[in-house]
């Protein structure tokens, strides 16, 4: 079934991997729908989609922990276009520490990376659902695969949604939505760089790494479903 015009949902899209996503998907003729908590980041990564060419984005400032804004925003979308093909839950937050951090941090990002990514796909998948199609990428991490020291708070909540997104790979396969978590290890962000990755930028990932994942999982054959994709740089592999 060829669509005229595709919907793409990305959270996290004001810059690193979610950025580099929607750049990705706009190159594809997708219609995209930009999330983020900064407006300016939204719009500038908007205007560059516009000025390679891209589709009009639709901007939505929003902090995915705001579960009823969140849910305003998802009905909004609806209204606007009628449905969603893609969502790519790429939202994230990183704090080092594991018993060193008080409850509140343990919780921040457990809300972040686990709980507001539940409440999301749940507003969408239904309509989903309705479509008979549609794919979800989780964007995971290699932490999600291996608990690293210094980290806990941090693999705990990415152990979790990597659950959670194989739980769904086997209740939603079946009804045509493909699920795909995508756990790659130290990419070329600010974020590693801010976690204290021991790699210089040439040695990681590449943000574009994670859309040409995502491009290739949307160009297979229908009847192909991929569970997980791990991406290791060549350095960190021992």
């Amino acid at each position: 079934m060829i669509l005229e015009k595709r919907i793409a949902v990305i959270t996290g899209a004001g810059k690193g991997i979610g950025e580099a996503v929607a750049y990705g998907l706009a190159s594809m003729g997708f219609q995209t729908v930009l999330i983020g908590r900064k407006a300016k980041d939204l719009e500038n990564v908007a205007r560059n989609i516009l000025d390679t060419g891209g589709l009009s984005p639709s901007t939505r400032e929003l902090d995915i922990n705001d579960t009823q804004k969140m849910k305003e925003t998802v009905k909004a979308i609806i209204s606007d276009y009628g449905r969603i093909d893609v969502l790519v839950n790429n939202a994230g937050i990183y704090i080092d520490g594991t018993l060193e951090l008080s409850e509140a941090e343990f919780k921040a990002m457990i809300d972040t990376n686990l709980i507001a990514q539940f409440n999301l796909t749940k507003e969408i998948v239904p309509l989903m659902e309705k479509q008979r199609m549609g794919n979800i990428f989780n964007i995971v991490s290699r932490s999600g695969k291996v608990g690293f020291a210094g980290s806990g708070a941090y693999s705990a909540s990415k152990f979790a949604i990597l659950g959670f997104s194989e739980s769904l790979y086997r209740e939603l396969t079946p009804r045509g939505i493909k699920v795909t978590a995508l756990c790659p290890g130290w990419v070329n962000t600010k974020m590693a760089f801010d976690a204290g990755t021991p790699l210089r930028a040439e040695e990681m990932i590449e943000p574009e790494d994670l859309y040409k994942t995502i491009k290739w999982l949307l160009e297979i054959s229908p009847a192909a479903c991929v569970k997980e994709v791990i991406i290791e740089s060549k350095k960190s592999i021992s």
